[in-house]
Formats: structure tokens, C-alpha cells, sequence
């Protein structure tokens, strides 16, 4: 009867009830985005929480031995662009050279591995879906081995 209802006054159940959404704020301002490091990488976050996508600045250094043998495979779909520096991009058995003003998208079932090339590493935007699967935390490498999974 709600749905019917909401449908006809052209709104949502949740309107009709008077509930009222957790505010999200859409823009994210440069001096609240907090550096943090995982495995040698740097992260900021630069969108919201609580989507279906996470956005982040990252900045990979050029020799990241902690994240350098890693292969990810997971759910989702991950875009990137090339802010500065040099990138390499191996996606299954292909291996792609990204320099700054390039971007690439792709599916993150596609066994993935990402390095910088460039002295003083590369920096990156990065936006990925946040599917939840058992398969999620599924990475080769050494990186597995001790249990950790990171992202991108």
C-alpha cells in the first residue's frame, strides 16, 4: 500500500514516513584529507564514505616491496589516471607503460598488479567499487602469504 502510495505522488516510502537520510557530504575539502600509508603506499581519501565507490589520491613510491609481488584479484571495476610519474600496469599476462595524463579501467576479476617506474614514484587517482564477496581478499603473491590485502 506504502509503495503504491509513493508511486503515485511521485516520492519514496521513506518520504511518506518522514525518515530522513544520513547527511552526506559531497564535497570533500583538500585540508581534511588525511595521508595514510599501507604497505609503503600513501592514501587520501578524496570522496566520500558509505558509497558504492571509494575515491583516493594515492602516491606509489618507486620501490614498494611490500605491495611490488602483489596480485589483486577481486569483485569490481577499478579506474585510475597517471597524475605524475610513470606507472606499470600488468593486467592478466599484459603489461602497460602509463605516463602522466593517462588512465586506465578495467575489471578486477582481471588479476592485477600495479608499480611505479619513475624515481620519486608515481601518483595516481583512484576510484574502485566496493563490491563484498568471499573473493575479495583473494591476492597471490608474497603479500598473501601474510594475510594482507590492500588497495587499490
Amino acid at each position: 500500500m506504502l509503495l503504491a502510495l509513493a508511486r503515485t505522488y511521485g516520492t519514496t516510502v521513506s518520504d511518506l514516513l518522514g525518515e530522513a537520510p544520513a547527511e552526506r557530504d559531497a564535497v570533500v575539502r583538500a585540508d581534511r584529507m588525511e595521508a595514510q600509508e599501507a604497505g609503503g603506499w600513501t592514501y587520501w581519501q578524496a570522496g566520500g564514505s558509505g558509497r558504492a565507490m571509494q575515491a583516493l589520491r594515492l602516491h606509489v613510491p618507486e620501490r614498494s616491496a611490500a605491495q611490488e609481488d602483489l596480485v589483486r584479484i577481486h569483485p569490481g571495476e577499478e579506474w585510475l589516471y597517471v597524475l605524475g610519474g610513470r606507472l606499470r600496469l600488468t593486467l592478466g599476462e599484459t603489461v602497460h607503460a602509463l605516463s602522466a595524463g593517462d588512465a586506465a579501467h578495467f575489471d578486477s576479476l582481471t588479476p592485477h598488479r600495479i608499480a611505479a617506474t619513475s624515481p620519486g614514484g608515481v601518483d595516481l587517482l583512484f576510484v574502485h567499487t566496493l563490491l563484498q564477496s568471499g573473493a575479495a581478499d583473494l591476492c597471490l603473491g608474497d603479500a598473501a602469504s601474510r594475510g594482507r590485502h590492500g588497495t587499490p
